[in-house]
């Protein structure tokens, strides 16, 4: 943390107050509004200065707010606080010379956590490398069940900003937090809190490894109840370990397995309590099916516990874990059943954007033919392939990275058939469907999970998803 930054989260005066806005877009432009409305100087500072920014710097300009577009190296004179876009890297210029000057400097999460009332919302806040998303709308479906006013907020959708300085009165949010928005959180203390697993991911913006899992370690620091973590990943455990927490907070682990005390797991296909329970050494709570849960899939199921964790830490009876997970829709584009066509299940799974999502997707699967390929991002696949060759009945690679993937299967798994489409149009995804299709059989699934980025065919993943869909459907009404 820089020597600049303030880590406690005193009331802060606004009025007067010269404040630098790092960044434009979806979080920039609310908290230039927010900030402008509490009194303070406001200048908005933004590298770049095409036509979406500069139709953006006059609608700030005309409340009052100044803006500088191309620069965003520069400290503004007078500044006394910077608030930043959470994908700006700490290593930028700005920032350096925020720390010289002593200027502290915030994301979005901060400037949302220091503008909270005095009746403010409690906050259950979930990270990790994957499984974010889901975790977070699971935690609201149970603590809707429960009767509590709540919402999923943060890196999801809707923004804390909102949540926090709305009209809408909420008794506990389900906060989703990314690793770059903890980064720049320094006195975010929240009710009880989550790392789902650690894998290498945005490193390029870290640095490391090590400082990557320091700032997802941030999720934990002042936690009052509870800090969930990952039986299965001994990383997310060693950060509860390192982390200063409030007296009386306790370490909660979740896993797949017969859950010891303090831990939530999974007894013959019932996801039980051994954590929140009186005399937790001999008792155990029923809290619901594997089957409750959309999809049951191994990493899906450490999910919905992880949710169920942080809901219990809040007081949630057992019975709205059960109706909040049956309630509970995951979005589209992850773990999708598009459709079966000729006994053969075809799985849409375009959101596994990374080794780690990927690997997750291949496990709920036997046998597979996999679909897969695009921006690598400057992921290794030998450790994937490894994992999962066993379940591969055949491979099909589109996609700008596809060699990466060829060769690690070459070299891990070689009895695997594997096609090479050797295209990276948006049409690909219909021939990958096509040549899936000749190497399955009966009772095999064929998963798009790509391992990769979409943006070599695809504007994104619910793009690449919707093709992969849309392919399915055409051998359906072929066939019908």
């Amino acid at each position: 943390m820089g020597s600049g930054q303030v880590t406690t989260s005193e009331p802060f005066d606004f009025q007067g107050t010269h404040v630098t806005v790092a960044g434009l877009g979806v979080s920039g432009v609310p908290a230039a509004k927010v900030l402008h409305g509490l009194g303070a100087i406001v200048t908005v500072v933004n590298d770049g200065a095409d036509e979406r920014a500069r139709a953006q710097a006059a609608d700030l300009e005309a409340l009052g707010v100044s803006v500088r577009l191309g620069d965003g190296e520069t400290l503004p004179e007078d500044t006394e606080l910077i608030v930043t876009a959470p994908g700006w890297q700490p290593d930028k210029p700005l920032f350096a010379a925020a720390e010289r000057a002593g200027v502290p400097v915030w994301g979005d999460v901060e400037l949302a956590w220091r503008l909270r009332g005095p009746d403010a919302a409690d906050w259950l806040a979930v990270t990790g490398t994957n499984g974010k998303t889901t975790t977070v709308q699971m935690l609201a479906s149970i603590l809707k069940a429960a009767g509590l006013r709540t919402a999923a907020v943060g890196n999801i959708g809707v923004s804390l900003l909102d949540a926090v300085l709305g009209e809408e009165q909420y008794d506990v949010l389900a906060v989703e937090l990314s690793s770059y928005q903890l980064h720049w959180a320094p006195s975010l203390r929240a009710h009880s809190a989550a790392v789902l697993n650690l894998a290498p991911d945005h490193l390029d913006w870290h640095g490391s490894m090590e400082a990557y899992a320091a700032d997802k370690g941030r999720i934990y620091e002042g936690n009052r109840v509870a800090c969930v973590y990952n039986v299965a990943d001994k990383a997310t455990e060693d950060l509860v370990r390192e982390a200063d927490v409030e007296e009386g907070c306790r370490a909660i682990g979740f896993t797949l397995g017969t859950p010891g005390p303090s831990q939530l797991g999974v007894v013959e296909g019932i996801l039980v309590d051994r954590a929140f329970v009186e005399n937790r050494h001999k008792n155990a709570q029923e809290l619901a099916e594997v089957a409750d849960v959309n999809p049951p899939a191994p990493h899906n199921i450490a999910n919905a516990l992880a949710a169920a964790a942080l809901a219990r830490a809040y007081g949630v009876p057992a019975r709205a874990v059960r109706d909040g997970l049956r309630a509970f829709t995951p979005d589209a584009h992850r773990i999708a059943h598009v459709a079966d066509v000729d006994g053969v299940a075809y799985v849409d799974d375009s959101k596994a954007t990374n080794t780690h999502a990927a690997e997750a997707s291949l496990a709920a699967y036997d046998p597979i033919v996999w679909i897969a390929g695009g921006l690598a991002k400057g992921a290794t696949f030998d450790e994937l392939v490894a994992k999962s060759a066993k379940r591969l009945r055949g491979a099909v690679l589109i996609g700008a990275d596809r060699a990466l993937i060829r060769e690690a299967l070459a070299r891990h798994a070689p009895q695997v058939p594997v096609v090479d489409l050797d295209r990276t149009d948006t049409g690909a995804m219909r021939a990958a469907v096509q040549e899936a299709r000749k190497l399955a059989q009966p009772g095999d699934t064929v998963l798009l999970a790509p391992a990769c980025a979409s943006m070599d065919m695809f504007a994104n993943y619910n793009k690449r998803g919707d093709a992969f869909a849309d392919a399915v459907r055409e051998l359906g009404s072929a066939d019908g």
